[in-house]
């Protein structure tokens, strides 16, 4: 079972809770803070199940971020889940049409969390 998350995130104390809770159930985890080095991360190894990609960053977004992970064939099949703390609902369809799979609002309900995981194919 593919059980590698990508977590992509500015902020080290989100990766930090997300790490521990998703350890805690089973899942091996790798982060990093900038939305280049996720897709750097995602050429180099296109086995993860699925990266949760933090939308507000600094120099690239998570929505610019999306967008090229879904250009390069490499990575176009990886899932995205969206999370940010904007939870309006145009900010939702603003990360599907990005080419998000799903979304998660912050703070992160974690059975919202893995349930979006755990829908994945």
């Amino acid at each position: 079972m593919n059980n590698k998350i990508l977590i992509v995130d500015d902020d080290p104390r989100n990766i930090f809770a997300l790490r521990l809770t998703l350890k805690s159930r089973g899942y091996q985890i790798e982060s990093c803070t900038m939305a280049q080095e996720a897709i750097d991360i995602l050429q180099k190894d296109n086995g993860f199940k699925v990266v949760l990609m933090d939308m507000m960053m600094p120099e690239m977004d998570g929505y610019q971020a999306i967008k090229i992970i879904k250009d390069i064939p490499s990575t176009s099949k990886i899932p995205v889940i969206a999370v940010t703390a904007q939870a309006m609902p145009e900010d939702r369809q603003k990360c599907l049409d990005a080419g998000a799979q799903d979304y998660v609002s912050k703070p992160i309900d974690v059975d919202q969390l893995i349930t979006a995981i755990e829908k994945l194919p």
